[in-house]
């Protein structure tokens, strides 16, 4: 959801990619809520982190904190952020607390996604 929101959102003046310590299929739930706000990630695929781990970034975000003590070390002077948000495939109950618990997620990171997108703007001027 992140990759799609930021490079949906950043509109070509950021180039976003996620990967995972342990990459998985891509969620049907994280597809079905990225879908209600008008964002199509049902072809992107599920990456493993040593994917990337020759790449130099200008951002490192963690979104959880599992993700933060086994996120690598990248080379470069990346700077790391940490969105402390829950990840929503550990929800439980029925369907509508499954798809709350993504859009909650959902809007968490879109909200992080505003602010850091303004802050770069702020110095671009």
């Amino acid at each position: 959801m992140a990759e799609g929101l930021a490079n949906f959102y950043g509109k070509g003046k950021i180039k976003a990619k996620s990967a995972g310590a342990n990459p998985t299929i891509l969620n049907p739930y994280a597809v079905k809520v990225m879908q209600e706000i008008g964002i199509d990630i049902s072809n992107c695929k599920s990456k493993s982190l040593s994917k990337f781990i020759n790449q130099k970034f200008d951002y490192i975000i963690t979104l959880c904190d599992s993700a933060k003590q086994s996120c690598p070390i990248f080379p470069g002077k990346a700077k790391k952020l940490h969105w402390n948000i829950e990840d929503p495939v550990l929800a439980k109950g029925n369907e509508i607390k499954i798809l709350n618990s993504f859009r909650k997620t959902r809007e968490k990171i879109k909200n992080n996604l505003f602010g850091l997108l303004a802050e770069l703007e702020e110095k671009r001027k």
